[in-house]
């Protein structure tokens, strides 16, 4: 099986823009403090979430399955690969694992977060809270894009509130300001 270092250098031969990169990276660190909480493999809940959307840049009509190809013919656990094609519901792959649960579930809130630091006058997460990221949440002319319904789903589905899903990943992220590049 790659190891976690060879999953993050495939990500960045195939993907090129740095938001992308950090998008995943912000995935990884998400996924890799909901492995913890559930006793999981953190190196392997690390890999979907640093892999999940490698192949969106070059091929966004074909994601994921481009990506999930290329994993599949490197030696990936189907384990990964059936958590990337899940995170995307118009595969139709349904979400088994407990992987792909939580992969789907910090996927579009990382990016909501994400937001909501980037429209700080600091521009650091260190000092975003959970009323804040609420209120963005609520509000639907925010960070447009990002799919509210998905991260409600996906906090029923890890058996957590809205509020606990809001505030872990928001923690996690925070642990790791500096290799988001949220500080």
């Amino acid at each position: 099986m790659p190891s976690f270092k060879e999953a993050l250098a495939l990500m960045e031969a195939w993907t090129e823009s740095e938001s992308l990169r950090r998008h995943m990276r912000a995935v990884e660190v998400a996924m890799r403090a909901y492995a913890r909480r559930f006793g999981e493999d953190e190196e392997l809940w690390a890999m979907a979430g640093v892999l999940h959307d490698m192949d969106y840049e070059k091929y966004p009509t074909e994601h994921p399955y481009r990506g999930v190809e290329e994993l599949r013919r490197l030696g990936y656990p189907e384990e990964v690969l059936e958590a990337i094609l899940a995170h995307a519901s118009y595969t139709g792959v349904p979400r088994r694992t407990l992987m792909s649960k939580a992969l789907f579930a910090v996927d579009e809130l990382t990016g909501l977060i994400t937001a909501a630091v980037y429209v700080r006058p600091d521009r650091s997460i260190l000092g975003l809270e959970v009323p804040s990221l609420k209120k963005k949440f609520k509000d639907k002319a925010f960070a447009k894009g990002v799919n509210r319904e998905e991260i409600r789903e996906g906090a029923e589905a890890l058996g957590l509130s809205l509020d606990e899903h809001l505030a872990f990943v928001l923690e996690a992220m925070k642990r790791e300001a500096d290799l988001l590049g949220l500080k």
